[in-house]
């Protein structure tokens, strides 16, 4: 590894052994130099080739050109070393998508810092997880969000407010409107980004400075193709690496322009394409068959490339979508340890119902349970290496997600005798509901805390509408009686516990659950 420039040396030393990472693609990666700083690559040189007068950013505070949105960077930037805050230190943000949250990420990569980006939905409890794995020492957050953040029970981080007029952002107004990047390594750690383990607990996956720009140099070149005049949307959350390289990472690489929307509905999100030209989207299969329901195609002529992922794309979805607009959505697999988009196809090279095929700069395999490698045809563990791979923070489960050099997604698949891969399902407990992974586990808990719940055991079943439905199978303590009142109760009762999106859908009342002669619980014999 190259020499850090982090003061603050808690990332670096929390890396996991080298030994255990995934073999990574180090001829692709020699194409970045030693010392590289994410931010001056998206925003500095994105200017010198592109020009500063181009539109970057549409959103709720307005429109920003790339000369703009340089200068609230480095203002921001220049306040939060003012404030103390070094290179290496997390720093903790909390807000929707919009160019607030944007200037600070870039801001924060800028200064050398770390950036943990949250979902605003996340509960205390889920915060509390992530502050402490991370060891949160700064937070942004915005003035909407505060209620929860304020619940967290064990913050020692300092806290600062945005987006109310006078927060930290406008208090940066009187600052410089240029600053010294940071000279980070270029294997220097740029974001923690939190995903959901299937036994509750998140991981934190560790991300460099170079490869934030090598998801952006293989997916999004390769596969995506933008060109400086597109305009992109989505919906995924920031938080989520699906939508920080769709959203932010992708347009910037290119001098294309961005519009960040602070959640929008299916059909708000079809208006908006529509207003504003949208030309690149990025959304879960669950958004595309939401927007068919609208009946209101031609809202979406502008498009000219759809990008899926998140979740299993139906072929009768892809059809569908194909029917209504003529546009061949691009299917793809991603994951938050190799950061973005690994297996895809576009334009000729797309075939229905199949993921696609390892994007340049990646390889793909299908194993057994012995690491074997399968032939075509074969279901078996997705198995993929490349630029990027699994680095979790100080994680036991380092070993279970990188094996034998490979990163093992937990994914089962088939390659076909033409090298296409196909997805059949998780081979874990994690349900991929609407794009949001749920750890069955972290529901189970939710519910187990309250007073009519004996055991439960959650699932995930299969729907046509969003992939799949958390379901749990409820065993009630003996003065309580199931009914349609006691479901909604216990479903308020998990939406306050944890991210509203979790929920079960469906809850069934049962005398009793599955388990193995030594008591363990067995998920599998629920599953339809």
């Amino acid at each position: 590894m190259f020499p850090s420039a982090h003061i603050d040396t808690f990332c670096r030393e929390n890396l996991p052994p080298i030994e255990s990472w995934p073999q990574l693609n180090q001829e692709f990666n020699s194409r970045y130099p030693e010392r590289l700083n994410a931010c001056v690559e998206l925003l500095d040189n994105t200017i010198a080739e592109f020009g500063g007068d181009r539109r970057a950013i549409i959103a709720a505070e307005g429109e920003l050109s790339y000369n703009e949105l340089l200068a609230k960077v480095c203002q921001v930037a220049n306040l939060m070393r003012e404030k103390g805050i070094v290179p290496g230190n997390r720093v903790l943000l909390r807000g929707p998508n919009n160019a607030s949250l944007a200037i600070l990420w870039l801001a924060i990569l800028r200064i050398g810092a770390v950036a943990v980006t949250t979902i605003p939905l996340q509960r205390a409890v889920e915060l509390e997880k992530i502050v402490e794995i991370a060891f949160v020492e700064y937070a942004f957050i915005d003035h909407r969000y505060m209620e929860e953040w304020e619940l967290t029970t064990n913050l020692s981080a300092q806290s600062f407010i945005y987006g109310n007029g006078d927060g930290f952002i406008e208090s940066a107004a009187s600052q410089p409107s240029t600053c010294t990047p940071c000279d980070t390594a270029s294997d220097d750690v740029s974001i923690l980004a939190f995903t959901s383990g299937s036994t509750g607990i998140p991981k934190a996956t560790m991300h460099f400075h170079r490869d934030i720009l090598a998801i952006a140099d293989t997916f999004s070149a390769e596969i995506l193709k933008p060109t400086s005049d597109d305009l992109f949307a989505g919906t995924p959350p920031l938080a989520f690496t699906f939508g920080l390289g769709g959203s932010l990472i992708f347009p910037l690489r290119v001098g294309a322009s961005t519009l960040l929307l602070e959640g929008a509905t299916p059909p708000v999100l079809l208006e908006k394409i529509a207003e504003y030209k949208v030309s690149v989207l990025f959304t879960a299969p669950t958004a595309y068959r939401a927007m068919l329901k609208v009946g209101k195609p031609e809202l979406a002529i502008s498009l000219r490339r759809c990008v899926s992922a998140g979740e299993h794309l139906p072929e009768s979805t892809w059809h569908a979508w194909y029917e209504a607009t003529g546009m061949k959505l691009i299917d793809g697999i991603g994951s938050t340890e190799m950061l973005h988009i690994f297996i895809s196809a576009s334009d000729g090279e797309i075939k229905p119902g199949m993921t696609g095929k390892p994007v340049p700069g990646y390889e793909a395999i299908i194993v057994d349970e012995d690491f074997m490698e399968l032939p075509a045809g074969a279901t078996g563990f997705l198995a993929v290496r490349g630029p990027t791979g699994c680095r979790y923070l100080n994680d036991k489960r380092q070993s279970v997600y990188s094996v034998n050099g490979w990163n093992v997604t937990g994914d089962l698949y088939l390659e076909d005798e033409d090298g296409y891969f196909k997805y059949l399902s998780r081979s874990d407990d994690m349900i991929i509901s609407s794009g949001y992974n749920i750890a069955a586990p972290e529901v189970e808990n939710a519910l187990l805390t309250h007073p009519a719940v004996a055991e439960v055991a959650v699932v995930g079943e299969a729907d046509d509408e969003r992939g799949m439905l958390v379901v749990a199978y409820v065993v009630l303590n003996r003065e309580y009686a199931g009914s349609p009142e006691l479901i909604k109760e216990m479903q308020d009762h998990v939406k306050a516990k944890i991210a509203p999106f979790k929920y079960p859908r469906k809850i069934n009342f049962v005398d009793m659950l599955p388990k193995t002669t030594t008591g363990k619980l067995q998920r599998f014999r629920l599953k339809n």
